[in-house]
């Protein structure tokens, strides 16, 4: 097994090949990529955590109580008590993901680095890179800033890096991924939840319809365990703590498989975990309610907001798959009507800006981009 992390630490940051080897080309796309279900996997990562970032954090019985089921925006205070979608730090970095892979056409861990890191401020700044941050800026090289970390940081951001590959499937989409998630989060769980989270945005742009349940689960633990390999983790809460140790692919394999045959719903499945920002709670959250609910975008984002702890980087993952699933079309238009689409304090409709410079890269004059923007009259 290739001690990924150690590699990248030394400053040895390519992948080797024969790892990209045994994670192999992704699959071709049947047909040139929909930019609609482009868009839509961006826009609904950035739908999932303006749902959700209002009550981050709080355990679902709480956020229940206080607000019912949401399925709206909720008044805002960073808007003046606005019922809007403003970003957190899954957009932010996200969307500053999707910039640097437009400019670069690729990852460029360095310039990556450099861009999290120039002063904009960041919302909810997690732990993880809070401290890369510090390091970088003492003037630590990148590979030296990236923390061992296995939070959900890195996963939440790493969607855009398909655009660049959408012409060309290579394993050069796994070397971006790799790297991306690396960049902060030098952990062998967060890398492989990295790559596996790509790949089942990459599949679903080229599905024709909802996978079986099982699939999303069985595709996780076939790309990350070669990268994850026997990480030994343990459950900070929820019933099976003291009683699991092992990878995050192994609880997928086990639990998640198991609350699956046991139908529970999200919130009951999330109660054996906990759905937190812990790499080995969050991963078997969103492989649980892709199971359950990949075939409705709306439902699966909605269950992601109210019924989990860390529910806005989970309803960002959710959003992003279900996105490229189904379409931009396909999500509420109250909730792209509602978009303010910053990435920063005051820059209003950037999100939909990045999209549509998304899909006139990938699109390259071949027909016409459709654009993110709300339509008027609708």
């Amino acid at each position: 097994m290739i001690d990924l992390p150690s590699r990248i630490a030394r400053g040895d940051a390519e992948p080797p090949p024969d790892l990209l080897a045994a994670l192999g080309d992704p699959p071709p796309h049947a047909r040139p990529p929909d930019p609609d279900r482009i868009a839509g996997a961006l826009l609904a990562l950035a739908i999932g955590d303006a749902l959700g970032n209002t009550t981050e954090s709080r355990l679902p019985h709480e956020r229940r109580a206080q607000h019912g089921e949401i399925r709206d925006y909720l008044p805002n205070r960073r808007a003046n008590g606005r019922r809007v979608g403003l970003p957190s730090d899954d957009t932010q970095l996200a969307f500053w993901t999707l910039e640097h892979v437009l400019e670069h056409g690729r990852v460029v861990p360095d310039r990556l680095a450099a861009t999290f890191a120039d002063g904009r401020r960041i919302f909810g700044l997690g732990r993880t890179v809070r401290a890369f941050l510090e390091r970088y800026e003492e003037g630590a090289a990148w590979h030296e800033a990236a923390q061992r970390s296995a939070g959900n940081g890195a996963v939440m951001r790493i969607a855009p890096v398909i655009v660049p590959h959408l012409e060309r499937p290579t394993t050069a989409l796994w070397r971006d991924a790799i790297l991306a998630g690396a960049v902060t989060h030098n952990d062998a769980s967060s890398i492989a939840a990295c790559v596996a989270v790509t790949g089942l945005v990459w599949d679903a742009l080229a599905m024709s319809r909802p996978p079986e349940p099982r699939w999303w689960l069985d595709r996780y633990v076939a790309l990350a365990r070669p990268i994850e390999g026997d990480a030994e983790l343990e459950p900070r809460g929820g019933t099976i703590a003291g009683s699991f140790r092992g990878p995050i692919w192994r609880l997928v394999e086990t639990e998640v498989a198991s609350a699956l045959d046991a139908d529970l719903d999200v919130r009951t499945a999330g109660q054996r975990w906990y759905s937190g920002a812990f790499l080995l709670e969050t991963m078997p959250t969103v492989l649980h309610i892709l199971a359950r609910h990949a075939d409705d975008p709306e439902e699966a984002i909605v269950r992601a907001v109210n019924d989990t702890r860390d529910n806005d980087t989970i309803a960002a993952i959710v959003g992003a798959v279900v996105g490229a699933l189904h379409g931009r079309a396909a999500l509420p238009r109250r909730w792209a009507d509602g978009l303010v689409g910053r990435t920063r304090e005051s820059d209003d409709g950037r999100v939909c800006e990045l999209i549509d410079r998304a899909l006139a890269h990938v699109e390259a004059g071949k027909q016409p981009t459709i654009s993110s923007r709300p339509r008027s009259g609708e």
